[in-house]
């Protein structure tokens, strides 16, 4: 088996792991670095979604690098702008050619003798293996499985006459022009197919068990697009993602200070938007409150505009089973259909999977607390990317990708090997990973760590926070054990 070495290895060829790449060439020129793909293609998510309509459900201007101005048209851009952004980015940055595609990794060990990781991978294209060895192991493989989505077992699934498909594993060649199309879901993805499969679709039915909150947007940034005529390009960028950042922040905090409040002006905009007499209750009124789960944001209204053409409906129901002509409904209907959409969520899959041990010693995920959201208690020299649940993804990630070379470097200039968050304090207690209460969250809580019930184990979903805890806040924190590899014994 071949072995190769590298300074810091990154697992993944997405947004996060590309980003990350910028930030560790930039701040340590001196380490090597290499990234494993288990795709053949970068891009992550922004490549593996090719469903209808694919767009963010976060602005631009904070879902862009830090160091790499978003200067696209709309603030809620479409999957293939962002693909493209990505891969300039790659290209731009000489991230490229530290990428092996076609690579998986399925186990990692780290080794406290030599202070490194012994990493096992596999090529896919002919399962053979091979290992890396790293000083410090970076994941940013998402968070959820790429193989395959979540998709409840309906009864009569197979009786239907028509055709299933996942938006995960979207069929280029699908043809429903014309055709009766239901989309289960209510979540980002289900409203962002429903308006834009409307546009060829002879009617789109949203079926939905419960309802969300739903809040219409602009695409564009009115304000971004005025800095950019009269400031530089960088200072415009940065100017608008505050604002960005600040103004989330204010609905976020509004919206777990005064619920009712929150609640009430966001189902107030969606019957303003609406039909008149249209009902809001219970299409749009859901049973919990705002931010328990996110928030789903249509860019210029388009799931209103296609309900007030008619080309699109909602119905609140839950499924008794599937027919052969279509779904039935507990309420006893039958909603024909041509073509059934299963936007039901994702398999959370953490780490990609990997199995992660120490010394030997498998280690079981659920059973480490998170530090600072991004380190793992016991774990040494290993960090992971995990976004916002009420903000853009990348604001997390470009903050873990700065810390992650702010630890290296000390690191560097005192001559340590080894770095690990370990839990001291027994008044910490153990809490979920994360405060939301979404189905796909739900189900795999037992597949991540959890968060502490106080700093710097205990996660806050707030930027703000997070940019003094990880740019500015001390790394000898009492918390980080520093080390160095015991001496190799001579020959």
């Amino acid at each position: 088996m071949s072995i190769d070495q590298v300074d810091t290895l990154i697992v993944g060829a997405g947004l996060s792991g590309v980003g990350s790449a910028v930030h560790l060439r930039q701040g340590l020129r001196q380490q090597s670095v290499l990234i494993l793909e288990a795709r053949e293609r970068l891009g992550g998510t922004w490549d593996l979604f090719r469903y209808p309509g694919i767009r963010s459900d976060s602005d631009m201007h904070t879902l862009g690098y830090c160091f790499k101005p978003w200067t696209g048209a709309k603030a809620i851009a479409d999957g293939p702008s962002i693909l493209q952004y990505v891969q300039e980015t790659a290209q731009e940055f000489g991230v490229l050619p530290l990428i092996r595609f076609g690579h998986q990794v399925l186990s990692a060990d780290w080794d406290s003798a030599a202070a490194r990781w012994h990493v096992l991978v596999k090529r896919v294209a002919d399962g053979s293996e091979l290992q890396v060895q790293c000083r410090f192991l970076l994941m940013c493989s998402g968070y959820y499985n790429y193989d395959h989505g979540y998709t409840p077992a309906f009864p009569g699934m197979d009786s239907f006459k028509g055709q299933v498909v996942h938006p995960q594993h979207w069929p280029q060649d699908l043809d429903y022009r014309g055709q009766h199309v239901v989309v289960i879901g209510s979540g980002a993805t289900a409203m962002t197919l429903v308006p834009e499969m409307a546009k060829l679709a002879g009617q789109v039915t949203l079926l939905q068990r419960s309802p969300t909150y739903v809040v219409a947007r602009p695409s564009r940034d009115v304000i971004a697009d005025a800095l950019r005529r009269v400031l530089p390009e960088k200072l415009a960028y940065a100017l608008t993602r505050w604002k960005n950042v600040l103004t989330g922040w204010f609905y976020f905090t509004l919206a777990r200070r005064r619920p009712e409040l929150a609640k009430a002006r966001i189902v107030q905009g969606a019957a303003q938007a609406l039909p008149a007499g249209y009902p809001v209750d219970p299409h749009f009124t859901p049973r919990y409150q705002p931010w328990d789960q996110r928030i789903c944001l249509v860019p210029d209204a388009d799931l209103f505009v296609a309900i007030r053409k008619g080309k699109a409906r909602m119905v609140t129901d839950t499924i008794d089973a599937i027919e052969p002509q279509g779904l039935r409904l507990k309420s006893g209907a039958l909603l024909a259909a041509d073509v059934i959409v299963t936007a039901t969520g994702l398999d959370l899959l953490g780490f990609g999977g990997m199995q992660i041990s120490v010394d030997g010693v498998a280690l079981q995920v659920s059973d480490r607390l998170s530090y600072k959201g991004m380190m793992l208690s016991g774990v040494p020299n290993f960090a992971y990317v995990f976004g916002y649940t009420n903000a853009s993804w990348t604001l997390k990630s470009d903050l873990t990708g700065q810390y992650v070379v702010r630890l290296l470097r000390h690191m560097r200039r005192q001559g340590l090997d080894s770095v690990v968050p370990q839990l001291n304090d027994t008044s910490v207690q153990p809490e979920p990973w994360v405060d939301f209460s979404s189905g796909y969250f739900q189900r795999a809580m037992d597949r991540f760590p959890k968060q502490g019930s106080k700093k710097p184990w205990r996660l806050y979903q707030n930027y703000v926070r997070d940019l003094l805890a990880l740019r500015w806040s001390a790394l000898d924190d009492g918390v980080l054990q520093f080390g160095k590899a015991p001496p190799k014994r001579p020959l």
